[in-house]
């Protein structure tokens, strides 16, 4: 039973009052403050997931932009930036990462289905909320591709959710959310206007806005050290072959670390040896070795190591290296499997067609990779050589002033954790599933809350994280 409007904003109006207690008399009201990093969790629509991946369409999709999976069904959008005004609530993100459908293949290897959407951006003012995507959709009549950026795709219903008040992090949960009328359109017919999707998640961390100040201006002798250094290193050549700084970013196999997490081997993964975690993929840094711009060659080690453990499972990669000639690329790793190390096993082939420098690096980004024999016998037969892996990013600065590409960001775990010993869960759990919420089907229970992040305001913040509000939806 649905509860009622006043019994819904109670708790609102009890987080408002305390807000007012708390805050001292002639403070001014805050300023609209810039998000930082965070991540959006949205299935778009579980039955569409199942249309393509089933026996009709017998297709499948594909993640793009350091976009992951959450649970069974949701797919984790990430580094959130924006802004949120905790006076008045207005709230705007935009997400990045996407995912790629495609269906019903032809004769000829395209698709009948064809599908992208990503950088997904929530827009909340007023008490009304949207989100808009970028979408590459195929029509199924005529089979034209429209390209269309940052379509008003779903509109959130954000009843008895008063987005006042709140500081970091700023969550949302399980917000239901039904198709626009553009976004009917963009999604090249398969749902009429109105047609109920999945329930939207979000949780971003929000920055305090700090005055700009005004840099002080250098000293005589700051000045003469500048020029000291200008001469020393300003426009010195570098070594024939040397490079700053190198990174490796790849997930392994997405299925495989659902398998990992998953009921059946119940394990888990850690990182060492300064491997980095960014939710979909895993990054080996401080790459050294050579680079060769004109021939576009490269041959580099990588720090990190990373362990995947479960039910009949100890597997290590590390000492990750890489080699790319003549266009073409190759992963090696040591492998620690069953007690036993074998070093500098390939373990994926790639594509590097387009390995120049470019605004001082040298990047690949998401070249499909398959797995070479000797990885199908790291896996132990999991998987046979030939197998898709998930895509490899590689980027080398080859200027001192150049940055590598950021990590994918999640920002901070602002749900509660659904488990017991949360805090003894390793990164990777805590990012995933653990804390999602599932996509709701038919009679599920939806529920939107925002989480308050100040210690003080903790009573206030259970109140209104137990607010809920029950909805009967019909699926597809």
């Amino acid at each position: 039973m649905s509860s009622s409007r006043p019994d819904r904003v109670f708790p609102v109006a009890l987080l408002v009052a305390l807000l007012g207690a708390l805050l001292p008399a002639g403070v001014a009201h805050a300023a609209s403050a810039p998000v930082q990093g965070g991540r959006l969790d949205w299935g778009i629509k579980s039955s569409f997931q199942s249309y393509v991946t089933g026996p009709i369409a017998n297709g499948g999709w594909s993640l793009t932009g350091g976009a992951a999976t959450v649970g069974g069904s949701q797919f984790r959008f990430h580094s959130a930036k924006g802004s949120y005004d905790p006076d008045s609530g207005a709230f705007q993100s935009g997400f990045s990462g996407g995912v790629h459908f495609t269906g019903h293949r032809k004769p000829d290897g395209s698709h009948e289905l064809d599908l992208a959407i990503s950088r997904p951006t929530v827009k909340i003012s007023g008490g009304r909320g949207s989100v808009y995507v970028d979408i590459v959709s195929k029509a199924r009549s005529t089979g034209k591709v429209t390209t269309s950026s940052q379509v008003p795709f779903a509109a959130l219903d954000l009843s008895g959710v008063d987005m006042r008040g709140g500081s970091s992090p700023v969550a949302l949960n399980g917000v239901p959310a039904t198709l626009t009328s553009q976004g009917a359109r963009a999604f090249a017919g398969y749902y009429t206007a109105g047609t109920p999707l999945d329930p939207v998640s979000l949780s971003v961390d929000v920055a305090a806005a700090a005055p700009e100040k005004p840099s002080p201006a250098p000293s005589a002798e700051e000045k003469d050290d500048e020029k000291d250094e200008d001469g020393k290193k300003g426009d010195k050549p570098r070594a024939e072959g040397a490079f700053t700084d190198a990174a490796v970013d790849w997930g392994v196999r997405r299925t495989f670390r659902e398998y990992v997490t998953g009921a059946i081997a119940k394990g888990k993964w850690t990182l060492s040896d300064g491997a980095q975690d960014g939710g979909a993929l895993f990054r080996f840094p401080k790459g050294k070795g050579s680079y060769d711009a004109e021939k576009q060659t490269l041959d580099a080690d990588f720090a990190g190591t990373v362990r995947f453990t479960g039910a009949h499972l100890d597997l290590s990669l590390a000492k990750v290296a890489a080699e790319v000639k003549d266009g073409k690329g190759t992963l090696f790793a040591d492998v620690v499997s069953e007690g036993r190390t074998e070093e500098a096993v390939p373990l994926i082939a790639f594509e590097a067609k387009d390995f120049a420098p470019k605004d001082g690096l040298a990047r690949i980004t998401e070249a499909p990779a398959t797995l070479t024999e000797g990885g199908a016998k790291a896996f132990g037969g999991m998987y046979k050589a030939g197998t898709a892996m998930d895509p490899v990013s590689l980027a080398v600065a080859v200027d001192e002033k150049a940055k590598l590409p950021a990590l994918p960001d999640l920002g901070s775990d602002a749900a509660p954790s659904a488990q017991p010993g949360a805090d003894s869960q390793t990164k990777n759990q805590k990012a995933g599933s653990a804390a999602a919420p599932a996509a709701s089907g038919s009679g599920a229970h939806t529920g939107a809350y925002i989480a308050v992040g100040a210690g003080v305001l903790a009573a206030a913040a259970i109140a209104l994280y137990v607010v809920r509000r029950r909805r009967t939806t019909t699926q597809n």
